[in-house]
């Protein structure tokens, strides 16, 4: 059986902390369950956090032992990228203020271009895109089946990017590159001709994320995930029948990503996403940032109770 564990962000401490609630113990610098269930990570181990040397090796511990497994998440995908030269100058992600910014905690942590940055760079090129196993999925972002399918040339038999396909999904120009998005990063939509909104930035969007886990058929307004401020810009028109995906629930599914809040629940009875916001900064009033973990027991079907987390203290 699988304990799955929501994205860390470098909160190593939190991360001890659910582990032990979970039942696993430390032996030699490594965790594992007397049990034998297994710890699935859903990526997302590293930025933002204090402690982004240590989540990587506790999670990697665990992985080489073979009492975990693990996904990537787009800020490995993205650190893989922000290392990796491209042809004619550059890198597979540029060195700008923006992204800089994105990354620079995890570069100082690590030590930019250090031994041990190169260690983690080709730690993380390791990870899968997605695990489709016997009895359940888990993918950072969101399944979608046409996205899975246009990424095979790209994957080997385990999931993992082949070396050379990294251009292909990294830069925009790609040929992977949309479908890559969607799995780490969630699936976009276009607005109807003529619809536009800001984002926090103030520039002009055609296109939004989706909460794409939702069953029924709604409207475009209803699915959006954008700033609160933007919301009535979306069009409260309904969606046509074969833009999401939805999903055919024959196996559970577990993602990250959201940046969820409030308390942990499944999003419906076959997808739960453990992303509960640990690096959220100063959480709203009567609001703790936690990070969480479904203890999954073989059911068909998704429950509250086996939401487990731990608070930010």
């Amino acid at each position: 059986m699988y304990d799955l564990i929501g994205d860390i962000h470098g909160y190593a401490e939190p991360l001890r902390r659910l582990l032990e609630t979970l039942g696993y113990r430390e032996a030699n610098g490594v965790w594992s369950h007397p049990e034998q269930r297994r710890v699935i990570f859903l990526g997302d181990f590293v930025d933002r956090g204090p402690e982004q040397v240590e989540t990587v090796r506790i999670a990697r511990s665990m992985v080489e032992a073979g009492s975990a497994l693990a996904v990537m998440g787009n800020h490995e995908f993205n650190a893989v990228a922000w290392a990796t030269p491209r042809s004619g100058g550059g890198y597979l992600r540029s060195h700008s203020d923006k992204h800089r910014g994105q990354h620079q905690a995890y570069l100082e942590q690590v030590g930019e271009n250090s031994e041990l940055h190169r260690d983690h760079i080709a730690w993380f090129k390791t990870l899968p895109l997605y695990l489709d196993l016997p009895e359940l999925r888990v993918v950072h972002a969101c399944w979608h089946p046409p996205s899975v399918e246009a990424l095979r040339p790209y994957l080997d038999a385990q999931r993992r990017i082949l070396p050379d396909a990294w251009p292909n999904l990294a830069l925009q120009e790609g040929s992977g590159f949309e479908a890559l998005e969607t799995l780490i990063k969630g699936l976009e939509i276009p607005l109807p001709a003529g619809e536009e909104f800001l984002d926090k930035d103030g520039n002009p969007r055609h296109r939004i994320r989706t909460q794409w886990w939702e069953l029924e058929r709604l409207t475009y307004r209803d699915l959006a995930m954008v700033p609160a401020e933007a919301i009535d810009d979306i069009p409260h028109e309904p969606i046509p029948e074969d833009v999401l995906p939805g999903y055919a629930g024959d196996k559970p599914l577990f993602v990250g990503h959201y940046w969820l809040t409030g308390t942990p629940a499944p999003l419906n009875r076959h997808i739960a996403c453990l992303d509960y916001s640990i690096a959220g900064g100063r959480a709203p009033e009567g609001e703790t940032h936690k990070l969480c973990a479904y203890r999954w027991q073989g059911e068909p079907e998704l429950t509250a109770d086996q939401m487990i987390w731990v608070e930010q203290e």
